[in-house]
């Protein structure tokens, strides 16, 4: 019973040194565990918030990044079809041009043709002239009379 005593007698004098720790810890609580726990409940908040305009931020850019990369394909496509129809001028242009240039020395060489067949025609009225002149004067030097004794 002694030991009960002396444990009642410890526990009345640590009674008041446990009331006045119940109140420091209710005191800590209330002047500094409660706004530390309200401040980092706005920081977490703040962070959360910031992390979530990220993540919008990202997907904005993301979307733009697409977009730009879209139009990129469509500029590229648009580029690759001005290039194919100038292309495409580009072989007809040359196609009309080797055409009319065909003719023109198609019609070249029908003149020169026309004008050789003329030059040709035209010898041969010189040389059937020729040839009846000469033989006129062969005729003639033939026919007439040599003689010496013409006075």
């Amino acid at each position: 019973m002694d030991i009960l005593h002396q444990l009642q007698g410890l526990l009345w004098g640590a009674l008041p040194t446990t009331v006045i720790v119940l109140l420091f810890f209710f005191f800590l609580r209330w002047a500094f565990w409660k706004p530390l726990e309200r401040v980092l409940a706005e920081r977490r908040a703040a962070t959360e918030g910031a992390r979530q305009e990220a993540d919008q931020l990202v997907a904005q850019a993301n979307e733009k990044l697409r977009q730009y990369e879209e139009s990129l394909r469509h500029a590229r496509a648009e580029i690759y079809r001005q290039q194919e129809a100038a292309r495409r001028l580009a072989l007809e242009e040359r196609a009309r041009i080797l055409r009319e240039t065909r003719e023109q020395a198609g019609q070249m060489v029908r003149q020169a043709k026309l004008e050789i067949a003329g030059d040709v025609a035209q010898a041969k009225k010189d040389l059937d002239a020729e040839t009846r002149r000469l033989a006129e004067e062969i005729t003639r030097t033939l026919l007439e009379p040599t003689g010496g004794g013409r006075a």
